[in-house]
């Protein structure tokens, strides 16, 4: 372990977690107004429908993935299935999954960049967003060669032990990324980079998509209709 592994992989998380926490609060409560999507369908729909699709599709599927691969402990599943076989159903699921993220982000991105009337009422920080996703889709796809060389599980077993020593404040976290290949960490930088950058973004909107799941537990609403009873010749008004 030498000190910018442990900076970036033993305090670099931790900073992350903490801005996009405390800056989704701050953003709800002090600029509500720019809590949206700033959805483009309005200025010209174009691929947005497939790019937005696809993208949407395959990056919550990886966001589940990951947090329930990652986060697991090994004791939970290991008489149900081993870490080979697990690994193994995580680079067909993922990669197809990841495939279908990485072309929806394309289009997104080229639709962005490439259509003028978009690209003048975009800011900054949308082009940024495109393209942080589109390289770390590209990364996630490009650890699967390197994830078929460790059929046996064990590299995706220390990367999730360096996840779960991560969030359980455990130490020993950053000496089981030693043996990882600089492809596997440059991806998992930029996946908590896009944890710090989240609540200045329009990826904000990811809390309202989950907060609508709040109405599957709220009571029904009763409406009734107020009729009203007229009388020959009188007027309500």
């Amino acid at each position: 372990m030498n000190s910018l592994d442990f900076a970036l992989f033993g305090i670099y998380p931790y900073i992350c977690l903490a801005v996009f926490l405390l800056g989704s609060l701050l953003r709800f409560d002090r600029d509500q107004y720019s809590w949206k999507s700033d959805s483009s369908q309005m200025l010209r729909a174009g691929t947005l429908r497939w790019g937005s699709n696809l993208f949407h599709v395959g990056v919550l599927f990886l966001f589940f993935g990951h947090l329930v691969g990652m986060l697991t402990p090994h004791f939970m599943y290991e008489h149900f299935i081993s870490a080979g076989s697990k690994q193994l159903m995580a680079m067909v699921s993922g990669g197809l999954a990841g495939l279908l993220g990485f072309v929806g982000v394309t289009l997104l991105l080229h639709r962005r960049l490439v259509d003028e009337r978009i690209r003048i009422n975009s800011k900054t920080s949308d082009i940024v967003l495109l393209v942080l996703l589109w390289l770390q889709l590209a990364l996630g796809l490009a650890t699967i060669p390197l994830s078929a060389q460790h059929l046996d599980g064990g590299m995706m077993m220390l990367l999730a032990g360096w996840a779960q020593h991560i969030v359980t404040f455990q130490s020993g976290a950053v000496e089981m990324l030693a043996s990882a290949s600089w492809v596997f960490k440059l991806h998992m930088f930029l996946g908590m980079s896009l944890f710090l950058v989240f609540p200045f973004t329009r990826l904000v909107h990811v809390w309202s998509g989950f907060g609508t799941l709040s109405y599957l537990l709220r009571p029904y609403q009763m409406v009734r209709s107020r009729r009203l009873s007229l009388r020959p010749g009188h007027n309500p008004h």
